[in-house]
């Protein structure tokens, strides 16, 4: 009995119930949340990899013209991720079949209360966001790119570059995720 109890509560905390052989195995959802970002994280970071990859490739081939863009593929990386978060946070909760919606946060009271996904309702789940926002946007954009490369533009003199890197990286991000939350919420006001 005490075994089929603490079975029962593992059950009731599992958000994936799939049935094989009658047994019912457990995944619990820090797991699911885990593999959500995961995924996420691979797919943003193969696409910053092939955008630098294919800019670089391009500016090999006509260094004479294009060399004075090197590095600012990274800008429009950061300016598009920050496009794209905005867009998630600016969404609407939305629960799935399986998840009982959460109460709004801090960082999602803005939005509207969760609906369900089963029933049309526009917006992403939880476990999405994560995907998207934590997952895609966090290993998309980068930080740290962004920095060596206004380092290295300070060491070889280029100062005025680096400002205008500086600045086009955070007022660019900051209007892009602006813009991003504003066009996801008109989107969500003309559905409702």
């Amino acid at each position: 009995r005490t075994h089929h109890r603490r079975h029962q509560s593992i059950r009731d905390t599992c958000t994936v119930p799939v049935q094989m052989n009658g047994i019912v195995p457990f995944v619990p959802p820090v797991a699911i949340d885990a593999a959500a970002v995961g995924a996420g994280a691979v797919c943003g970071a193969l696409c910053r990899h092939q955008i630098g990859k294919a800019a670089s490739e391009r500016i090999a081939a006509d260094p004479k013209r294009l060399s004075h863009l090197t590095g600012w593929h990274t800008a429009g990386i950061n300016i598009l991720g920050s496009f794209i978060l905005g867009g998630v946070f600016g969404s609407p909760v939305v629960s799935t079949p399986n998840e009982t919606p959460k109460p709004p946060s801090s960082a999602t009271k803005a939005t509207a209360p969760a609906k369900s996904a089963a029933g049309g309702g526009f917006g992403l789940t939880p476990r999405m966001k994560l995907l998207l926002g934590v997952g895609f946007c966090g290993s998309f954009t980068t930080f740290s790119t962004y920095s060596v490369d206004i380092v290295n533009m300070i060491g070889k003199g280029q100062t005025s570059k680096a400002l205008g890197y500086l600045l086009t990286n955070n007022v660019g991000g900051i209007l892009a995720a602006a813009a991003g939350m504003a066009i996801v919420k008109s989107m969500h006001e003309r559905e409702g």
